[in-house]
């Protein structure tokens, strides 16, 4: 098994042309526009924190799917996928074991077919819920009474009929989305784009390009709350802190804002509004300690915001710049932070006291990475840090990749 070695690099953009990736035209995130030159660069300073190379290799390569990869959750030992084919797969996750990619790749069952493309993903115990772009959500059952081999059927799709039917009635449940067209408030009118769960579970956040942020419960999937006009323009993005409950969701508009419930409250209420970004805001990602935000948009920076005070407020810390193209997808495991992007790379930063490295380059995928997960490789038991990379491509390829990067 060959491993890819990387010394820690940084980086100074100084480009300032703009790129354009020709795909479909509902993918305006993959438009890159010129790099944000207002935010100081966090990965152009010199540091000493990494001396030691990081290595990292492709385990393997999933396909099955006929259309690019739009989405990517892991649970237990099985990965999901969701495309624009219309098709969620789950695939048994076996990264370490050696096999040819006709056998990795046979290894897989169909959760679901031809109910509008999957934008998002998202697992809660054996609830699988799916946010497509036909304006549904849908959850799936999964039983998990054969170990190696798990079955899925459909327990409801969001709104539910019993949800809608109690608001059709009523005037007051009722909402114009068109000049002679009214619909209720628990319905989405446009693509769902992402899905977020609360830390108990109990809550499930969607966003979408009808630029409403809704809440649903997880137990009987009724809508519990609708901010309307949340955002000036489509909603890209979601991210639901586990320490204080606050969601932030990113927009086309190039906007992040910052919700919160307060206590005896029954609605979340807008606390902040985050701007640097000078492009559409593709998405986002939280630290496990909810202190640092990051959110990645076409302008091809990665921003990163840190918490000042406990009303939510957020303060620049510097952008993390390399990708030369729009930023996708990002994850953080860890003390570290993946980004995907429309130049067909991913990149592994770590940052200490305020300066970020660029660990690795993973290069593989033939097309954008859309989407990104990651988790600690708990078979290595090495004097190491051990990670395990997922990213799915607009190639139609899902890989999985050994990041292994060497204690400090």
């Amino acid at each position: 098994m060959e491993y890819h070695q990387t010394y820690p690099y940084s980086y100074n953009d100084n480009e300032s042309q703009t790129n354009y990736f020709h795909g479909d035209q509902s993918d305006h995130y993959l438009t890159s526009d010129p790099s944000l030159q207002s935010v100081p660069s966090l990965s152009s300073q010199s540091h000493n924190q990494e001396n030691q190379p990081t290595y990292h290799h492709c385990l393997t390569t999933l396909q099955g799917h006929n259309s690019y990869i739009s989405s990517l959750t892991i649970s237990g030992n099985f990965i999901y996928t969701g495309s624009s084919d219309r098709e969620i797969r789950s695939w048994k996750c076996k990264p370490h074991v050696e096999s040819n990619n006709e056998n990795l790749s046979a290894d897989h069952c169909m959760v679901s077919a031809g109910k509008g493309a999957v934008k998002s993903l998202a697992i809660s115990g054996d609830k699988l819920f799916s946010a497509h772009q036909d304006h549904k959500i849908r959850v799936w059952k999964i039983d998990n009474n054969e170990p190696d081999h798990q079955k899925y059927s459909r327990l409801a799709t969001l709104p539910t009929l019993g949800d809608r039917a109690a608001k059709l009635l009523m005037p007051k449940h009722q909402v114009q989305i068109r000049r002679h067209k009214k619909t209720t408030w628990v319905n989405h009118v446009d693509t769902v784009s992402a899905l977020a769960l609360s830390r108990d579970e109990s809550l499930l956040y969607s966003v979408s390009w009808d630029r409403t942020l809704k809440v649903w419960s997880t137990s009987d999937f009724k809508c519990l709350e609708s901010v309307t006009n949340a955002h000036d323009d489509a909603i890209n993005a979601v991210a639901v802190s586990f320490e204080d409950g606050h969601v932030y969701t990113g927009s086309a508009d190039k906007k992040i804002k910052v919700w919160k419930k307060e206590l005896g409250e029954k609605k979340h209420s807008l606390i902040a509004i985050l701007e640097k970004h000078n492009s559409g805001v593709n998405a986002l990602a939280l630290s496990s300690d909810g202190c640092v935000l990051y959110s990645g948009a076409c302008d091809r920076s990665i921003v990163v915001w840190e918490k000042i005070d406990s009303e939510g407020n957020m303060g620049v810390v510097g952008a993390l710049r390399g990708h030369t193209k729009s930023i996708l997808c990002l994850a953080v495991v860890s003390d570290l932070v993946c980004s995907g992007s429309a130049d067909q790379t991913i990149r592994i930063w770590r940052g200490v006291a305020r300066s970020y490295s660029c660990l690795a380059l993973l290069e593989g995928h033939k097309g954008p990475v859309k989407c990104l997960t990651a988790t600690v490789d708990h078979c290595n038991t090495s004097d190491a840090s051990n990670y395990l990379i997922y990213s799915g491509g607009m190639d139609c390829d899902i890989k999985v990749w050994h990041v292994f990067v060497p204690c400090q």
